[in-house]
């Protein structure tokens, strides 16, 4: 491909803009296509966006001069010359989007999670494995320089067994973030924190570990929402006695920091990530700092976002971080939590 990679993308909230921003600095991406229901978000108005990780950059209006722009993702995906659809919406329409980009013969890009659903779960499935196009969600910690770092170095063997895991998401609330109709805080169209948040996570114990049996989860309700689960602890179930869970939730005060961070206790050493770095504790007594190509792609959006592009510019199906099972899997197991939680045990997870 001698021309850039044409893109859509739908939603401009923090996530949307934040694609926009990332697709803007690569040079082999154009966005030529923009949609979004709120009036003032189409004219470049992003003064209402906010994030809960990192500053949302929302000072400066966009600008869409050169850009098609459209009140409805559905009318871009048909009317736009796009290569690429780019999906930053509330959950419960990414089916939607989805099925119709792929029927579109458009590659699609979509924000974690998947959907909402394990019934869309499957609508999606089929359609991604009938499609020849390339297809791949967000779920970019698998992409984070840390995590990566720490996952090719697990496989290497050179920590030697594991002992036990922890993988931990502390968010400010969302409540009243400026997002659309405050869609967090509403279990039909967001499923809380367990979802939307804790979900990179659960994605990270199938990334490092692979497919659980059970899970066990125990969760807190409406700390911030209507009925959701707000923060949740699960432990999974490998078939062996060693202890791996993940916490995560968002019903902190808006003053408390951000965190993700892991712990991993191996027989050689201890890898660490939290808010003051990551480091390996080796049994030794070396502490070691890693150094981390982060310098031109510093975040995980911004590698697994650059890297689905790149694979369409050259046509080489993206394999590289996860694939449609793989996701699937992630959300099969979320799914299996909340299911643990309502039940009051622990659920087998069905593949």
């Amino acid at each position: 491909m001698s021309k850039k990679v044409r893109i859509g993308i739908i939603g401009l909230g923090f996530m949307g803009t934040t694609h926009f921003r990332i697709h803007q600095n690569n040079p082999i991406a154009e966005v030529v296509a923009v949609a979004d229901i709120n009036p003032e978000r189409r004219k470049g108005n992003i003064s209402d966006v906010w994030g809960n990780i990192g500053d949302a950059d929302n000072s400066q209006p966009l600008d869409f001069s050169d850009i098609e722009v459209y009140a409805d993702g559905l009318e871009m995906i048909k009317k736009a010359d796009i290569d690429m659809v780019d999906i930053c919406i509330p959950t419960p329409w990414h089916k939607d989007m989805i099925l119709a980009g792929l029927a579109a013969d458009k590659h699609v890009f979509c924000e974690k999670p998947i959907c909402r659903t394990l019934e869309q779960l499957e609508e999606i499935v089929a359609a991604v494995k009938k499609s020849p196009r390339y297809f791949n969600v967000g779920l970019c910690i698998r992409a984070w320089p840390e995590y990566r770092h720490a996952k090719e170095l697990y496989d290497s063997g050179a920590l030697g067994k594991l002992k036990y895991a922890n993988f931990r998401r502390i968010s400010p609330t969302t409540d009243g973030g400026g997002a659309w109709q405050n869609w967090f805080t509403s279990y039909e169209h967001c499923g809380g924190a367990l979802l939307d948040m804790h979900l990179h996570d659960v994605d990270q114990v199938r990334y490092f570990f692979g497919r659980p049996k059970a899970v066990s989860a125990f969760g807190a309700k409406a700390l911030r929402s209507d009925r959701s689960v707000d923060h949740v602890i699960a432990r999974y179930d490998f078939g062996d006695d060693i202890l791996i869970t993940a916490e995560g939730g968002w019903g902190a005060a808006k003053t408390v920091p951000f965190e993700m961070s892991f712990l991993i206790i191996c027989e050689k050493a201890t890898l660490q990530l939290n808010n003051s770095g990551y480091k390996i504790h080796w049994e030794n007594g070396t502490v070691e700092t890693p150094k981390l190509d982060n310098d031109t792609l510093p975040t995980g959006w911004h590698k697994g976002l650059c890297y689905f592009v790149q694979c369409i510019y050259d046509k080489v199906t993206p394999d590289k971080y996860q694939n449609i099972d793989e996701i699937s899997d992630s959300f099969r197991m979320v799914m299996a939590e909340e299911q643990s939680i309502e039940l009051g045990k622990a659920v087998e997870i069905k593949y």
